[in-house]
C-alpha cells in the first residue's frame, strides 16, 4: 500500500515589524538617487551637486568663511574643504585672508565662478521642477513644509 501524502499548506510567514520599504532613511534614499540622476543630466555643466551647493549659497551669500559655508551647505569640514579645493582649482572660487581675523580664509566666487552660478541657476531650478513634477503645486508646498520641519 502506498503512503498518502498530504499536501503541504503553504503557510505565510508572519508581517516582520520592519519592512524596508516602509522606513522614511530608505523611501528619502530613493528620491535622493532619483534626484541625483536628473541632476546629473540637467545641470548642464560639470558640477557634482556638493559643488553647485557652494556655488549657489556664495551668490546668495556673498564671501564667507569656509567654515560657515559648510555649516550653511550642510558639509562637514573635511567635505566643504574638498569641494572649496575643486573649485579654487578650476578658478570658480578663490580665497583671501579675512580683514577682521587673519588665521580665517574667506571664501569668494571668482568672475568665472559667478558666471557659470549664472549659467547654471535656471538649469537648477528646472532639476528642482523635475524632482517634484510628480505632485501637484498644493503637494509640492506640502512636502516642502514637512521636510523642513524634519531638518
Amino acid at each position: 500500500m502506498g503512503r498518502s501524502v498530504s499536501p503541504k499548506r503553504s503557510v505565510k510567514p508572519p508581517r516582520p515589524s520592519y519592512i524596508l520599504d516602509e522606513q522614511i532613511g530608505f523611501i528619502l534614499r530613493q528620491v535622493w538617487q532619483r534626484h541625483a540622476t536628473i541632476f546629473a543630466r540637467e545641470i548642464g555643466i560639470n558640477l557634482t551637486p556638493t559643488q553647485w551647493a557652494a556655488l549657489a549659497k556664495l551668490t546668495e551669500t556673498g564671501p564667507c568663511s569656509q567654515n560657515l559655508l559648510g555649516r550653511l551647505t550642510a558639509m562637514d569640514v573635511a567635505t566643504i574643504k574638498g569641494v572649496i579645493d575643486r573649485l579654487t582649482a578650476r578658478g570658480l572660487t578663490e580665497t583671501s585672508p579675512d580683514p577682521e581675523d587673519g588665521r580665517r580664509l574667506l571664501v569668494s566666487l571668482t568672475r568665472a565662478g559667478q558666471q557659470l552660478a549664472e549659467k547654471a541657476a535656471p538649469n537648477a531650478l528646472a532639476i528642482s521642477r523635475e524632482t517634484l513634477a510628480p505632485l501637484d503645486a498644493k503637494e509640492r508646498e506640502t512636502l516642502i513644509a514637512l521636510l523642513d520641519k524634519l531638518r
